[in-house]
């Protein structure tokens, strides 16, 4: 009998990514994914993944437990618009912490050996001076992070009561090939993107001096495999990705840079208000180079270069837009509906 992994959220960026890589590179696992294409698109899916479309709130996901014994559980589904979390608390809450508890349930039933689950910096708010190490307490600023607390607060205790081994990952503005470029709330390398192949000025809000870390998505694909499969991660809360600081305004520069070689024309630029969010959020990343393996291969440049290769190539889907918040009040005028 083959050995089987789950990727929740198989659609998206990280679960398309980590499928092709575990199809790739250990053909020993079957990969089984589900997904409920909310945010991500079956094009992305390898076709040798074994694919259930199912929400995880609302759907029986036992059913798929039950099918298959999995050894390991890749927990990446999420809608993962921090910025947007204040205006559709609900939502949040339900396709962040409800479906996680939904998976931990089907986990310490169906002994699967660990749970990776993906968190996010959001949980550190405003951090020490906008440096995030693992070992800080969280402080989250807005109810995207504070369902993903929960959720890691939840897993631990799972451990604690029920043996549930896990590895909690933090990843840090992840970008590459298969993301999502059609939502105007998240990914801001692809909204940028998407602006300028649609003949729309890229926008940043406030002054553009704000503070992140870009991760390439293919350099954290062989750390999210041993966060499963190395003894040494068990049990661990691992910030990954992120060696490279940049304002937002100087990655809007460098990609300005690649389409501008590329075409000829460079995008403008237009300020938006600002918005509530942390100023700076840079994470510590020695931990995952020691636990599990991570190298930073590509640079910001390098990355943005091959996902705007891809991103020229796709389709002129229709851009995703929330017709109807779950609160109005105090909503950014780049998101009312008009």
């Amino acid at each position: 009998m083959s050995k089987k992994v789950l990727i929740t959220g198989v659609a998206g960026l990280l679960g398309s990514r980590l499928a092709d890589w575990i199809i790739e590179n250990k053909p020993e696992y079957k990969v089984v994914g589900i997904d409920d294409l909310s945010g991500g698109f079956e094009e992305n899916i390898n076709p040798k993944v074994d694919f259930w479309q199912m929400d995880l709130v609302n759907h029986p996901i036992e059913n798929c437990f039950e099918v298959n014994k999995f050894d390991y559980v890749f927990h990446f589904a999420a809608y993962a618009a921090e910025g947007l979390s204040p205006f559709i608390r609900g939502y949040n809450y339900d396709n962040n912490l409800k479906s996680t508890a939904r998976i931990v349930n089907n986990c310490i039933k169906h002994d699967v050996k660990r749970l990776v689950f993906t968190s996010t910096l959001a949980v550190y708010g405003h951090g020490d001076g906008g440096i995030f190490n693992e070992n800080q307490q969280q402080a989250p600023i807005d109810p995207y992070g504070v369902a993903k607390y929960a959720c890691e607060m939840d897993i631990q205790i799972a451990n604690e009561q029920h043996g549930l081994d896990y590895c909690i990952i933090r990843p840090h503005n992840v970008y590459g090939i298969k993301q999502n470029i059609w939502d105007k709330y998240r990914n801001v390398l692809g909204i940028w993107m998407f602006q300028h192949l649609n003949k729309q000025p890229i926008t940043i809000f406030g002054s553009g001096d704000q503070t992140r870390a870009f991760s390439y998505i293919d350099d954290s694909l062989e750390p999210l495999w041993n966060a499963a499969t190395k003894p040494e991660a068990s049990k661990e809360i691992i910030n990954l990705g992120g060696i490279e600081e940049h304002s937002i305004l100087d990655a809007s520069v460098i990609l300005k840079e690649i389409i501008g070689k590329d075409t000829g024309k460079r995008p403008k630029t237009i300020f938006l208000e600002g918005r509530h969010e942390v100023k700076h959020s840079i994470p510590t990343y020695q931990k995952s180079i020691d636990i599990l393996g991570f190298k930073h291969n590509t640079n910001l440049k390098e990355g943005l270069t091959e996902m705007w290769e891809w991103a020229k190539k796709q389709p002129m889907r229709e851009r995703f837009v929330w017709s109807k918040y779950e609160l109005d009040k105090g909503i950014y005028s780049f998101w009312k509906n008009k």
